[in-house]
């Protein structure tokens, strides 16, 4: 309690309304651990109201889905071990992180990431090559778009598809975008037609 009462305090001298300060359980302010163990902990979140031109209610409900999460701090204090305890961790630090994607949607004015600077050149690819809009296939779209963007930094990184470790998550992000693309009737090596759309967005980064 008195933790959240520190940064109830927090909040406040940054400006921010008690009305939009809201404390929610665990299983909506917990971040962690990545496996089944390691560091982990509570977090507060920082939310956007993303209806342009309606007016934000003055106070906050988690369960209205026009609030988006665009940011939040990790307080990492606990160890979760293989029995399932939480142990409280030597070395004690917050972590940071940010939905770039979701906070460019914000500045572009945009209703979902998908929609922005960062996807458009691939969602265009896409279209290209299938014949059809994601207007009509967003589920679809949406996968492929992100699993070639993610495989083309693995790839970049010197990963190789594998049955082992981050080998295998991206044979995995391959197999889901080609499975997706062929249930559109995309046929042949299209994930290499496609990949020119990542580099033309990332291209200072990907590139060595």
């Amino acid at each position: 309690m008195h933790k959240r009462r520190g940064i109830c305090k927090i909040w406040e001298g940054l400006g921010v309304k008690k009305e939009r300060i809201a404390f929610l359980p665990k299983k909506d302010n917990w971040w962690g651990p990545a496996g089944q163990t390691g560091p982990c902990g509570p977090d507060t979140e920082m939310f956007y109201w993303k209806l342009n031109g309606t007016q934000a209610p003055e106070i906050f409900d988690a369960k209205n889905k026009n609030w988006v999460e665009i940011w939040n701090d990790v307080f990492m204090q606990y160890v979760k071990n293989e029995n399932g305890n939480y142990n409280p961790a030597k070395q004690k630090n917050v972590d940071t992180g940010m939905g770039m994607e979701r906070t460019l949607s914000v500045l572009n004015g945009k209703e979902n990431s998908y929609e922005t600077d960062l996807f458009l050149p691939i969602i265009k690819k896409i279209e290209e090559i299938s014949g059809k809009k994601i207007e009509d296939n967003k589920k679809a779209f949406r996968i492929i778009a992100d699993h070639v963007k993610a495989s083309t930094f693995l790839l970049a990184s010197e990963i190789e598809p594998s049955n082992l470790d981050r080998g295998y998550i991206l044979r995995r992000l391959i197999r889901r975008a080609i499975r997706y693309g062929k249930q559109m009737g995309i046929s042949g090596n299209f994930i290499a037609k496609i990949y020119p759309g990542v580099v033309e967005v990332y291209d200072g980064f990907i590139r060595k």
